[in-house]
């Protein structure tokens, strides 16, 4: 069965009310987000496994001036969700009159009478209505009235404390694509449609795939190991994140060389998934000193994509 995506929590069919529905933004939707889905499904086995998450993210509709701070876009967001195995996605529009609605109306009429949820799940920290104004003490009172059950889910830790967003975060712009991966189980992944850039790759023997960063969080500027599922097979490259000093680029954005692969991939929506962090990106001296880097950035990564072959680790999950 395929997830079904719902932009409304108002006139929902009935196969689609009476869930178990776990709550969040599910930003990067990883280890901990799992836990909190993990805990909706034993609460209430029987019913139909659901997310309600927003689109756009609050703080980018209140704070539209930071930068792009995202780990997962709606499409990779869903995806992930439905890899979990989650039957139902509430992805509901966060405009201005939703940011208005209260904390109380949130519960009664969005979860209780919109979605008629059975179980509600969500974090410790988790936060909502009007300003934030409701909490899980709120939550929990109403619930109870409203008889719906209720689960918080305590902070899943690791050595290192809670995982969360901000930590795979911080990780990503430090350069630790493996670290990030093992936070989110699974590699994390820029998804974008692929646009024309300068053909200049091409003119080196070196043909890249062009996709803007747009609303992803921009990870530390270098070069990756990357995959990505092409016609049904996983290819694997390598990949610049940056503005291309070398050439005079002003706009961040990831170019993507695939190895042994020939075709177009203009207008094509691509997964690109990272791996590991060979280097940070540098301005050279000619283009000739470039082309001699682009090919030990290469050698290096297929080294890395045949050793992580060896050790059966699997390039998409």
């Amino acid at each position: 069965m395929s997830m079904e995506i719902f932009d409304d929590w108002r006139g929902l069919p009935v196969a689609a009310r009476g869930a178990s529905v776990a709550l969040g933004n599910f930003d990067g939707v990883h280890l901990g987000h799992a836990a909190v889905l993990r805990a909706a499904h034993a609460a209430r086995p029987g019913a139909p496994r659901a997310v309600l998450t927003f689109e756009p993210h609050p703080r980018e509709f209140f704070r539209p001036q930071d930068p792009p701070f995202r780990l997962t876009l709606a499409a990779e967001r869903a995806a992930a969700l439905a890899g979990l195995g989650v039957d139902i996605l509430y992805q509901i529009p966060f405009d201005t009159n939703f940011s208005h609605l209260s904390a109380e109306a949130f519960v009664t009429e969005v979860l209780h009478g919109g979605l008629g949820a059975t179980q509600i799940t969500c974090g410790a920290d988790f936060a909502f209505g009007h300003r934030r104004g409701g909490d899980v003490a709120l939550l929990a009172a109403r619930a109870e009235v409203l008889g719906m059950g209720l689960t918080i889910v305590p902070s899943f830790t690791d050595a290192q404390g809670p995982i969360s967003s901000s930590r795979i975060r911080r990780l990503l712009q430090d350069g630790y694509p493996e670290r990030a991966a093992q936070l989110m189980g699974r590699p994390h992944v820029i998804r974008g449609v692929v646009a024309h850039g300068d053909a200049r790759g091409r003119t080196i023997g070196f043909p890249t795939a062009n996709i803007p960063l747009g609303r992803h969080l921009e990870p530390l500027r270098g070069v990756y190991v990357i995959t990505a599922r092409i016609g049904g097979q996983v290819v694997g490259g390598v990949a610049n994140i940056g503005q291309r000093p070398t050439v005079g680029g002003t706009e961040s954005r990831l170019e993507a060389h695939f190895f042994d692969f020939a075709g177009d991939l203009y207008g094509q929506d691509l997964a690109i998934r990272l791996h590991h962090f060979i280097r940070e990106e540098q301005k050279f001296p000619s283009f000739e000193a470039l082309k001699a880097q682009i090919l030990e950035d290469a050698a290096q990564a297929r080294t890395l994509l045949d050793s992580d072959k060896n050790q059966e680790k699997p390039l998409v999950p």
